[in-house]
């Protein structure tokens, strides 16, 4: 398939209900309102084709831009790539679930996403830390050095209080995805959401919301999860 025909098949199965929940979470137009598992038949028959994930990227419309991470090739993108495609992440599902869930997935994952959680930009940090939650919920915990995690536990409690609000998110949800899925820190991470609760994130609608890793954790411990590993990371 080509370019012009996935964004056909695309723009049919667009939804306006989808559309306008995108929005509200901070999508702008070009966009269909594709819901992500209507994706899954195309994707299959395509399988992966980065030159035509750069082509769908390089569209700007959310949909297009969600799919090419579907049917990218993680390993055959540079971290330049990487870098252009942070740079075309104009908000958090984009940053957070098509660029770092991709780049999750190569082998140059660690050293982009440090490089993002150190830029003092608010989705680049974002995408970096949510990288890790799909590491840590993905790979064996011998991938890890435990140190340089315990590190990154102690970095986002000094900081977490004063970072921009996307990166707060992926920070909290770094603490408790730490807590559920590595196992050589579970106690030091709820220690750690413990001793930050309740987190305060101001909303766009000038709402504020409380998070609660510790109580993210702890609600896996009650169903028995602790250790959980995703086998796919990608849809």
């Amino acid at each position: 398939m080509n370019l012009e025909a996935v964004m056909q098949e695309l723009e049919a199965l667009g939804k306006e209900r989808t559309k306008k929940i995108y929005i509200s979470n901070g999508a702008h137009e070009p966009l269909f309102g594709v819901a992500t598992g209507a994706m899954k038949p195309i994707a299959k028959k395509i399988k992966m084709n980065q030159p035509l994930a750069e082509e769908l990227y390089a569209t700007g419309n959310y949909d297009a831009m969600y799919f090419a991470g579907i049917i990218a090739d993680p390993n055959g993108m540079t971290e330049e790539d990487y870098e252009r495609w942070i740079d075309g992440a104009y908000f958090y599902m984009l940053s957070d679930f098509v660029v770092a869930v991709t780049l999750s997935e190569s082998d140059i994952a660690q050293q982009v996403a440090d490089k993002w959680i150190a830029s003092g930009e608010e989705l680049r940090m974002s995408a970096g830390w949510s990288c890790y939650c799909w590491l840590l919920g993905n790979r064996p915990d011998h991938q890890f050095s435990e140190q340089k995690i315990a590190g990154m536990l102690e970095l986002a409690a000094s900081t977490i209080q004063d970072s921009p609000t996307r990166t707060k998110f992926s920070m909290s949800n770094f603490i408790y995805t730490v807590g559920i899925s590595y196992l050589p820190l579970h106690a030091k991470a709820l220690e750690t959401a413990k001793a930050l609760e309740p987190i305060e994130v101001q909303l766009n609608n000038a709402k504020s919301k409380h998070l609660q890793p510790a109580g993210n954790i702890l609600k896996f411990l009650e169903r028995g999860q602790l250790g959980f590993k995703r086998k796919y990371v990608r849809c």
